[in-house]
């Protein structure tokens, strides 16, 4: 496994002082992308070789979020690979080493000359050691629209993809399709987090977010204007 430590600062946290899930999400990117750079790995590794890793699809399990200036954990290892597929478990521990966050993803190799997924080579296998994944909940992969009677839908203004929306891959950055999904609902207190990552947002680009309220869930589409989504994310609130 690879960890590294931080301290929760003012820029990371919302108005109650508590660290925010973007910022998380920020930080488990950037632990995973550490992993990959000191293993040899990493972004220029490994687009020598025209390839680059895709995120497919989060699972947030939040038992609590640190608050301003806590000194937390952050952690990651690969527990599968599959193909094109890697399977990969993050981490948040506080300071007595007790979990805060558990977190499945699923990633797809992409040769990105020719936009199609590819089998890991065996320097990318070689780099990492497999580990048992985490005991937490393992959902299916797809993110589902509620529908029928009860299913309350509202229709927020669309969003233009900016520069500031972008990553070195020139794509919407994962984390930005979870900052505007929540920007659009009235978040208290989330317990789980689930994001099914469909299409790649592009510059110029036009979001029309769409927010399904049912019982127990809320579930953000964020859609193009045809209405096929990029992104569909599910909350739960406690």
């Amino acid at each position: 496994m690879y960890e590294y430590k931080k301290r929760i600062g003012f820029s990371e946290c919302d108005t109650n002082k508590q660290f925010t899930v973007t910022a998380l999400i920020d930080a488990f990117q950037d632990c995973s992308t550490f992993q990959s750079e000191d293993a040899g790995v990493g972004f220029d590794v490994l687009a020598s070789m025209d390839m680059v890793w895709v995120i497919n699809y989060w699972e947030l399990e939040i038992i609590s979020l640190p608050g301003l200036c806590d000194y937390v954990t952050v952690g990651t290892f690969p527990y599968s690979f599959k193909s094109c597929f890697g399977l990969r478990n993050f981490y948040l521990k506080d300071e007595e080493g007790e979990f805060l966050v558990k977190a499945n993803s699923m990633w797809t190799l992409i040769d990105h000359v020719r936009s199609k997924p590819v089998k890991a080579p065996d320097i990318v296998l070689n780099a990492y050691t497999i580990e048992q994944k985490l005991d937490m909940p393992y959902s299916s992969r797809k993110v589902l629209i509620p529908q029928g009677e009860g299913v309350r839908v509202d229709r927020k203004e669309p969003v233009e993809i900016r520069e500031y929306h972008l990553d070195s891959n020139h794509h919407m950055n994962n984390g930005q399709y979870i900052k505007m999904a929540m920007s659009m609902i009235n978040v208290t207190d989330v317990r789980s987090l689930r994001i099914d990552y469909r299409r790649q947002a592009m510059l110029g680009d036009v979001i029309y977010p769409v927010v399904y309220e049912s019982e127990g869930e809320t579930v953000v589409a964020l859609y193009d204007k045809d209405e096929s989504p990029y992104s569909v994310s599910q909350y739960l609130m406690r």
